[in-house]
């Protein structure tokens, strides 16, 4: 198996690319929505959301993900046409005016394809592809980096959590292959929370480096689930802490990126994380020598 620690050069649309595995990358969630769970509001117009972007990026994302339609359950569904006013205008201006890695959250091709066309590096699907196949041909086609996440929702799931993994990932990545993505193009999300109890989700961190079978990095996005406020007994906007705990557990255990709303609290968790796992690679080093 190859290990997730290993150089990962993830390629993007607009010909840029990201480097994966020697260390860990953030990437900040900017949801222009006046619903989503734990920050439905804040950014809801072009302006707020172009300057929390800002934001994110000088307290050290590498990557700004930018959606439309709150995910949460339960959440009001949006059209096509709502979700495209919400978030091209502020793709278009953060594309123009910085040199971000950008990230469209969103399940629809014909949104996708209008993301990349303004600006967007990265298609990030919480549909893992199976509610609009023809995201996949977008990505393929336009270059895009392509986030592939887990759900429970709205299916039948196997007994066991990580088997679950295999069972729906897998289809995601016919998918994907089918429509033409290239490998290097791919990163896989588990889905923390995605119609997962908490205690699914606790034994998905705890079997994490069983998903390395796959031979793709993976994305890890628990910022401010309900799983954590099970754990810690925090609500929603509480729950940053308890966000950098995964986020350094996660890192070690070889996650890649780290989809989180608090940029800063998680940077120096990353930072800490990473710290020991280049000296253990010394000290690996240092006996292998001796």
């Amino acid at each position: 198996m190859v290990s997730p620690f290993d150089p990962f050069r993830w390629a993007l649309a607009h010909g840029r690319h990201l480097e994966l595995g020697p260390r860990g990358i953030l990437m900040a969630i900017v949801n222009v929505t006046p619903d989503s769970f734990s920050d439905g509001g804040q950014f809801d117009g072009a302006d707020a959301a172009l300057a929390q972007a800002i934001l994110c990026l000088e307290q050290g994302a590498e990557i700004i993900d930018i959606g439309g339609e709150s995910t949460r359950p339960g959440a009001a569904a949006v059209t096509a046409a709502e979700e495209q006013d919400r978030i091209l205008p502020v793709i278009e201006a953060l594309a123009g005016s910085t040199e971000a890695i950008i990230s469209v959250d969103t399940y629809r091709a014909e949104t996708a394809r209008l993301a990349v066309l303004a600006g967007a590096h990265i298609v990030n699907d919480v549909h893992g592809l199976q509610r609009e196949p023809d995201i996949a041909r977008v990505a393929a086609e336009t270059g895009a980096g392509l986030c592939i996440m887990h759900t429970g929702r709205d299916r039948q799931k196997m007994p066991d959590v990580v088997e679950d993994q295999y069972l729906f990932l897998g289809r995601s990545l016919d998918i994907a292959r089918e429509a033409g993505v290239e490998r290097q193009a791919m990163v896989l999300d588990p889905g923390f929370g995605f119609a997962k109890d908490t205690d699914e989700n606790l034994e998905l961190m705890a079997r994490f480096g069983e998903l390395y079978g796959f031979g793709l990095p993976i994305l890890a996005g628990t910022s401010r689930k309900r799983f954590l406020g099970a754990v810690t007994g925090r609500e929603a906007a509480e729950r940053d802490t308890g966000t950098a705990a995964t986020t350094a557990l996660l890192r070690v255990a070889g996650a890649a990126v780290f989809r989180v709303h608090d940029v800063a609290i998680n940077r120096d968790a990353l930072a800490v994380a990473d710290a020991m796992l280049d000296t253990k690679r010394k000290v690996k080093a240092r006996e292998e020598r001796a």
